[in-house]
């Protein structure tokens, strides 16, 4: 992604230069007879844990004092605390030269990611010395969706939706957007065909005997009239009352023809039979390609994995146009869409969703 892993030009050079402590802290020597202390500038904004409106955001700190003569700042943002990682550090930009008044400021030269927590920090450079590294500060970036060539990505989070909305849907804040019945559901028009790829999206709202014989969760398919008659098929599903057997989790997948059509047979769904929690985020993600997998994490990303199921699924999966659901549009041929059922932060893409994509809804 063009918003993420960006480092200036001089960085390594910079890195380079000092070296480090186990803390990350730099060691590197004073000037001689070491009289002087360069103290690590403040950050001043944004902190606080602060929700901002924008993907470039300027960060400001108090200058560093001590010692003579001029000097530059380095800025660090990552998606991490720790800032461990060297992965994790998604803008990393040195000699930035001081401000003229009481503070520095430095605005990243491309976009953060959308609805992510970030935490920067600081340091200053004056000649062969170089200060501790400022307190971490956070933010969270502005919360946005996207839909370009390979990834998609809409947070229901903010009363919008890139997808179009049918029937009755309604907006529930933070915690996403609720299908209110199974005649209702949430269209979204990919920008290219993903022959492979995953979807994934955090759900609440479901529960034992809810929702149609074979409530869809999330679904896909090409430009038939309705998800019934595509021979691109693809959904999955927490079936209700008579969904042989009830409650269990299942999936139907076509590569083009019924010849090459792939769902789980009735005993691998009666081991796939849940008790979902209405009160639980549950994070549903099927990926699709030369196998299909469908896994569910109870609380959310980092939750625990509490269905796990994968099968070769040979044949090309080549929807055109590819369109995605929240839900299905076929209530009227099966059952439709899981009424009731609330989401946020879905991800279709040629690959796997960003881990940190979404976390500015973590408390």
């Amino acid at each position: 992604m063009h918003i993420r892993r960006l480092a200036a030009v001089g960085l390594l050079a910079l890195v380079t230069a000092c070296s480090s402590s186990s803390d990350g802290n730099p060691a590197g020597p004073n000037p001689p007879g070491g009289s002087t202390t360069l103290t690590a500038p403040a950050p001043q904004s944004p902190v606080n844990d602060a929700q901002l409106d924008t993907l470039r955001p300027a960060l400001v700190v108090s200058n560093a004092s001590g010692g003579t003569g001029a000097r530059t700042y380095e800025f660090q943002i990552s998606d991490r605390s720790d800032f461990a990682a060297l992965t994790s550090v998604v803008i990393s930009q040195g000699g930035v030269a001081e401000g003229s008044g009481t503070t520095t400021s430095f605005t990243p030269p491309s976009d953060l990611q959308p609805a992510t927590r970030m935490y920067w920090r600081a340091r200053a450079t004056q000649g062969s010395t170089v200060s501790a590294w400022s307190s971490t500060a956070q933010f969270r970036t502005r919360i946005m969706g996207f839909n370009r060539p390979g990834e998609l990505f809409d947070p229901l989070t903010n009363g919008e939706t890139l997808g179009s909305r049918s029937g009755s849907t309604t907006f529930l804040g933070t915690r996403g957007l609720r299908v209110d019945n199974p005649n209702s559901w949430v269209r979204y028009q990919l920008a290219t065909t993903l022959t492979s790829g995953e979807i994934s999206v955090e759900v609440e709202g479901l529960q034992p005997n809810g929702g149609g014989e074979k409530a869809r969760i999330v679904s896909m398919m090409d430009n038939a009239a309705n998800l019934f008659r595509s021979k691109f098929l693809f959904n999955v599903q927490y079936r209700g009352i008579n969904g042989n057997p009830d409650n269990a989790v299942s999936y139907k997948v076509l590569m083009g023809d019924e010849s090459l059509k792939y769902e789980p047979d009735f005993a691998q769904r009666s081991a796939g039979v849940r008790t979902f929690s209405p009160n639980t985020t549950y994070l549903w993600t099927a990926t699709w390609g030369s196998t299909f997998r469908l896994t569910i994490r109870e609380g959310g990303v980092n939750g625990p994995i509490i269905y796990d199921r994968s099968q070769s699924t040979p044949g090309t999966y080549n929807p055109t146009p590819h369109t995605a659901f929240l839900g299905a549009n076929d209530a009227a041929d099966e059952s439709g869409s899981y009424a009731g059922a609330i989401y946020r932060n879905l991800w279709v893409g040629s690959g796997p969703r960003p881990a940190t994509l979404g976390t500015a809804f973590v408390q």
